[in-house]
């Protein structure tokens, strides 16, 4: 493989295996190596969902930190395959494809990860193998369990008006929630717990665009809904996993969030090392709905990790946030 090194605001696409994937880098690698800024890498969520529902993070750049981007296979500007198997899809083969672009754009000897959603469980997935390059892990708005994910999901569901909660039963016990009663049953959900911005912010719209063009990831994964979950995640957990993740950890949620504090809290209870901050208005997707207050949470986590020297001296894990309480766990 040809290593790439690329510079400010460079994009393009390496091999893995026989097809591609997408990159986009914001920054300069080369300068931020010489002022030891290691790059912050993006996993975007869905899965399926593509990378620019996550553009804002680009702005971390700015400061000298290289944000890199990228589309999973399956979406937005990588190869698609809407007709591979659904044994095709495993966790295993985006944990592959991330390998693959680490080594491909030399950045496997240093780096932060940060996941959000579907993204957050992959790179607790990638950190539980304990990479050398890997200096801190943000798990943003993610499950490690999807039996947690869907039984939240049910609690918040029962919240919604009685109508509407009808038609969501009624389509998916008749296995027709491609309907657009559906799809406007299910935007209901997502007003109250995955964006409270309106309207929809143009980045999320050009992600929701593309999934919809092609839902073969999603529909194959995760299922026809966030809380109707019938795809080949549907079991998945990492949580007898998670004491294994060993750099620090920074976990993010909003109050209104579907990924609710019952669902981020084994990653409290497990991994050795974390803080944890909740966004009081916003739901799942905080960096959408208060950007300039996540960009400051994220800047300085990364930042106070490399002052100390890529150690955990200094920071102080604590108590997981109560249902009532914003907590914040550095130093």
């Amino acid at each position: 493989m040809t290593m790439r090194r690329p510079r400010e605001m460079d994009s393009g696409t390496l091999t893995f295996r026989d097809w591609t994937t997408w990159y986009r880098i914001s920054g300069d690698l080369d300068d931020a190596r010489r002022r030891e800024r290691a790059p912050l890498v993006v996993l975007h969520g869905g899965p399926g969902f593509a990378h620019d529902y996550l553009l804002p993070l680009a702005a971390l750049a700015k400061s000298g930190r290289p944000v890199v981007h990228y589309d999973q296979l399956g979406c937005g500007r990588s190869t698609h395959l809407p007709d591979a198997s659904s044994e095709f899809w495993t966790v295993e083969l985006f944990l592959e494809e991330l390998d693959n672009l680490l080594d491909g754009l030399a950045l496997a000897d240093g780096y932060h990860l940060l996941g959000h959603s579907w993204g957050g469980a992959l790179a607790a997935e990638h950190a539980v193998r304990r990479p050398s390059g890997l200096r801190t892990l943000t798990i943003a708005d993610a499950p490690a369990s999807m039996d947690m994910w869907v039984a939240e999901a049910d609690r918040l569901r029962a919240a919604l008006p009685k109508d509407v909660q009808d038609v969501l039963l009624r389509h998916e016990q008749e296995d027709t929630t491609r309907s657009p009663e559906y799809q406007h049953a299910v935007d209901v959900f997502l007003a109250r717990h995955v964006c409270r911005v309106e309207p929809m912010p143009d980045e999320l719209a050009r992600s929701v665009a593309q999934m919809v063009a092609d839902p073969t990831v999603y529909l194959t994964m995760n299922g026809p809904s966030e809380f109707h979950v019938t795809g080949t995640l549907r079991r998945w957990s990492i949580v007898e996993r998670l004491h294994s993740i060993s750099v620090p950890t920074l976990l993010v949620n909003g109050r209104h969030d579907e990924a609710t504090e019952v669902v981020m809290r084994p990653f409290a209870d497990r991994v050795p090392d974390f803080r944890w901050h909740v966004f009081e208005n916003s739901s799942h997707l905080p960096h959408l709905e208060e950007t300039a207050a996540y960009l400051e949470v994220i800047r300085a986590f990364l930042e106070q990790q490399e002052a100390a020297g890529g150690t955990t001296e200094g920071m102080a894990p604590g108590p997981a946030p109560g249902p009532a309480q914003c907590a914040t766990q550095h130093e």
